[in-house]
């Protein structure tokens, strides 16, 4: 049974990357981490005259470039004049040319969110009247397509790479420093670097395309990759190449001199050594991914991207340990086997990463999702859903990996020399020192022939040293297997390991497409914001008031909500102002203060403060706010929920 072994690892492997493949395949890349949350004129408005310009709002910062921002007319002519601008915060706006005509016009917009995510989409809105437009916008972004798919892919094997290799290394050097000499082992963590690097360098190609056109044409554009090195994700990949240059230093002494050493406090101080540069170089590459991606922006970011690479690292360590652990198994010499006490080590290790795992997993997902609701009713929390039973099932399996250890007894070696023994009794008894060899170990030599004999001289004793050569090349497999294969709790413990190897690919392939996919409180807050029709823009009435919908997320408790700015009649002298705060729900409530500023940067006035006063639950109101001059006014909103949770909103609104 034992000689189908490697095959059968090989199928199931392969299975699970396939596996793996087909859920990032259809994981949608275009999902986006930053949402539009409103835009002047807004979505399907209809003006009176034509707008100076069109300002869409995110829900955090974006980058832009010279074509972000589209404005087309009916016909499909650009009609944006100059290249798109930060007006304030998170809103960009673009100039229009003036004396245009009535009719509906289309804008579109492609830019990249802070966390290095392409978001695009279009809408539409007409002056005087809307009317027939011939244009048309596709459904599809930059990062579909061929282009979308690879950059996932090598999303995948980058994360996959990183794992093999800093966990392989780690296995190495905390459980089992003999592994050092074990060529299979080498070779395990040799290819997650080679992968890992591999994976950079295209993703380096890939980015311009990814966040730009789409284009495969666009994957070898020098100028596309030379805007890509002045952005931050760039940047972060060019690191990790430079720090994928340490880490060859690193695996080079590891197999190398480690190896090598005999002195016991030589070798003692090179683990110290290697175990603090290890830990150094492994840190700086999971920072590479912390400082472009879901970390580095949002809430506390300053906590986050330090947990994040705490995240990934125990990650690295359990996954890539169990990694190298079932390759020692499976591959390892039966003169080097791996023994009970370095498989012990692996799984105090495993438990360890498996504690802080949990612990930055709940920080993660607390940021990342904001309310118990966004796990079941965002894409976001129903993925980390699937990861959360993943991870269960995986520490399921772990605990029967565990109970194969605990049976797995320092009488490992004396199996082996019993099964050694016997043969070697066979073999005397028979005269014949060749074990029954079936299947593939069989090299087709004369099975009769004595492994003793000595062959004639010529041709033909030449021939016939060659066949007793292949024999007992063939002999020593045979024997080396049934060594390897001797003790039955060796045997359960490679299953259970495999079958542990296995869950983790796919969780991998989850992780990755969660780490492309909107997070919960993002895609909540949108909905938040577009819920109500005066939330994407203001909106004046007949009255000429002016209303402001602003969602807030102060990171406490209860410190989501929205918060409504009315100011009547919006024009310059006094004006009446009311102040309300909703829950996400529509209810109202109350919160220790509410401050509101205007500001007119155009002519230097301000910020004017106003400090409202509490009538009833969710409502204030100040009388008397003096607007001084017309213009286009930023008004800021500073919400605090409790003594130490605030935040600061904005948006523009012409007034007078």
């Amino acid at each position: 049974m034992t000689q189908t072994i490697a095959p059968r690892v090989r199928t199931v492997v392969l299975l699970l990357l396939a596996a793996a493949c087909a859920l990032l395949a259809g994981a949608a890349p275009a999902s986006a981490h930053a949402a539009v949350t409103g835009s002047d004129p807004a979505q399907g408005a209809v003006v009176d005259k034509a707008p100076a310009r069109i300002s869409l709002t995110f829900s955090e910062q974006v980058a832009v470039s010279d074509d972000s921002l589209r404005v087309l007319d009916p016909e499909g002519k650009r009609v944006d004049a100059g290249e798109p601008s930060n007006v304030s915060g998170t809103t960009y706006a673009v100039r229009l040319h003036s004396g245009l005509p009535d009719g509906t016009y289309t804008v579109a917009y492609q830019v990249v969110s802070a966390d290095s995510h392409p978001v695009a989409g279009a809408y539409t809105f007409s002056i005087g009247a809307p009317s027939k437009t011939s244009v048309t916008v596709s459904d599809q972004a930059a990062d579909d397509g061929v282009v979308g798919w690879l950059y996932g892919f090598g999303r995948y094997i980058s994360y996959a790479g990183f794992i093999v290799m800093a966990g392989g290394a780690a296995f190495v050097l905390a459980c089992w420093p003999r592994g050092s000499g074990v060529r299979p082992v080498q070779r395990f963590v040799v290819s997650g670097w080679l992968t890992l690097t591999a994976a950079t360098l295209g993703l380096l190609l890939l980015r311009g395309s990814f966040t730009g056109s789409g284009k495969v044409a666009d994957i070898f554009d020098l100028a596309l990759l030379g805007q890509v090195l002045q952005t931050k994700t760039g940047a972060a990949l060019v690191s990790r190449l430079l720090l994928l240059a340490a880490a060859a230093l690193f695996i080079a002494v590891l197999f190398g001199a480690y190896d090598k050493r005999e002195d016991p406090q030589e070798k003692r101080d090179l683990t110290f050594g290697l175990a603090i540069g290890g830990v150094v170089v492994a840190a700086g590459l999971a920072a590479s991914w912390a400082m472009s991606e879901h970390a580095s922006v949002g809430l506390q970011a300053g906590i986050a991207m330090p947990v994040d690479v705490l995240h990934l690292l125990a990650v690295a360590v359990w996954l890539g340990g169990l990694g190298a652990l079932l390759v020692a198994l499976y591959r390892a010499p039966a003169d080097a086997p791996v023994d009970a006490s370095a498989v012990r080590r692996f799984s105090r290790v495993a438990f360890g990463s498996v504690l802080a795992l949990i612990a930055t997993g709940t920080y993660q997902s607390w940021r990342q999702l904001g309310s118990w609701s966004a796990f079941t009713d965002t894409r976001y929390g129903q993925l980390l859903l699937a990861k959360i039973a993943l991870v269960a099932v995986l520490v399921g399996v772990a605990w029967i990996s565990r109970r194969w250890t605990g049976r797995l007894a320092e009488t490992v070696p004396a199996s082996a020399e019993r099964e050694k023994a016997r043969v070697g009794a066979g073999a005397d008894a028979s005269g014949d020192a060749e074990p029954e060899v079936t299947g593939d170990d069989r090299t087709g030599t004369d099975t009769e022939a004595d492994a003793g004999e000595q062959p004639d001289s010529g041709p033909a004793g030449t021939e016939r040293a060659a066949q007793l050569a292949r024999q007992r090349a063939a002999r020593d497999a045979a024997l080396q297997k049934r060594l390897r294969d001797a003790d039955p709790n060796r045997f359960g413990l490679r299953r259970s390991v495999l079958a542990e190897a296995g869950v983790a690919v796919v969780l991998l392939a989850v992780t990755t497409v969660l780490t492309q996919t909107e997070p919960g409180r993002t895609e909540q807050d949108a909905k938040a914001a577009t819920s109500s029709a005066a939330s994407t823009s203001p909106d004046t009435g007949a009255s000429g008031a002016l209303t402001l919908n602003m969602p807030f997320d102060t990171g406490g408790e209860n410190g989501k909500g929205i918060v409504t700015v009315d100011l009547d009649p919006a024009r310059v002298g006094g004006n009446e102002m009311h102040v309300y705060v909703e829950r996400p729900d529509g209810q109202a409530f109350d919160i220790p203060e509410v401050k509101v500023d205007f500001t007119l940067k155009a002519k230097d006035i301000g910020p004017l403060p106003v400090v409202p006063d509490h009538l009833a639950t969710g409502h204030w109101s100040a009388n008397g706010v003096q607007i001084p001059m017309a213009g286009d006014w930023k008004i800021d909103v500073t919400v605090r929920t409790s003594d130490i949770d605030e935040v600061t909103v904005s948006k523009n609104a012409q007034i007078g």
